[in-house]
């Protein structure tokens, strides 16, 4: 009777992740909580919630190479042409190409991402109930591993319990079927959650989702700035119309 051993340990380790799954999810799903105050997203709270911190990096990026105060060459290079930013983003930019007024599009993506400028984005996003927090985004994103792991975990203790000596008067695909049960259960929450919970591994909550999925998501080179600009912050650099300016972003692994 050692199978029976093998599939206890199936149930707790299927169980137990499941259950941190739920609790993770429970606890972010309590940060939205005010869902009921009218907010018009700025750009770069729409880059935000879209793409995260390099998003909003991309099209401060692309905001000032329409405004021709940044060259923005197809070889990935960014160039100042006017170094007075406009804002904190701006700025951030701008001291990210350095002193030099030149640099590769790729670290200047990165370090612009990291600035105190798009930190303060998310804490007001947070506070708002727009963004999800560090912590319950990380917490469901380990959750979702562990319950993956489960799955694995579960399937090797079936193989295990298979090759096990088993009593006559038990067939092996009875066997498999106890193990099926655990294993349907991990399977099941993990289809729940790219359902349900998938959207708390991304940035925006769920009001935050809602304010996003108000606004335009395609535009062409005549489009007005606004729009076109919200179009890149929401669908990302390959939202961006002429040809030179998206390929500044994709050469040589600035890709999005």
């Amino acid at each position: 009777m050692l199978w029976v051993l093998f599939l206890l340990a199936a149930w707790v380790v299927a169980g137990t992740a499941c259950t941190r799954l739920c609790l993770a999810a429970v606890r972010a799903a309590t940060d939205d909580t005010d869902t009921g105050r009218i907010h018009e997203l700025t750009l770069y709270e729409a880059a935000f919630l879209s793409g995260g911190p390099r998003r909003v990096a991309d099209v401060t990026l692309v905001a000032m190479a329409r405004q021709r105060r940044l060259l923005l060459a197809h070889t990935g290079w960014a160039t100042v042409v006017d170094p007075h930013g406009r804002d904190e983003m701006e700025r951030s930019v701008i001291g990210a190409i350095g002193p030099e007024g030149q640099s590769r599009i790729a670290p200047v993506r990165a370090t612009a991402a990291a600035a105190d400028a798009v930190r303060g984005i998310a804490d007001q996003l947070v506070r708002a109930g727009l963004a999800v927090p560090d912590s319950a985004r990380t917490t469901v994103a380990t959750a979702v591993r562990q319950v993956r792991s489960a799955t694995v975990a579960v399937l090797g203790l079936g193989v295990a319990a298979l090759l096990t000596p088993a009593p006559p008067d038990m067939p092996r695909h009875l066997v498999a079927l106890w193990f099926a049960l655990p294993l349907a259960l991990a399977l099941s929450c993990l289809a729940v959650a790219r359902i349900e919970i998938h959207p708390y591994s991304h940035w925006a909550s769920p009001a935050g989702q809602r304010l996003l999925g108000a606004l335009p998501r395609n535009a062409d080179g005549t489009a007005d700035d606004r729009t076109y600009l919200t179009s890149v912050a929401v669908r990302g650099v390959r939202a961006i119309g002429e040809p030179d300016l998206r390929a500044a972003f994709t050469h040589r692994g600035t890709r999005d």
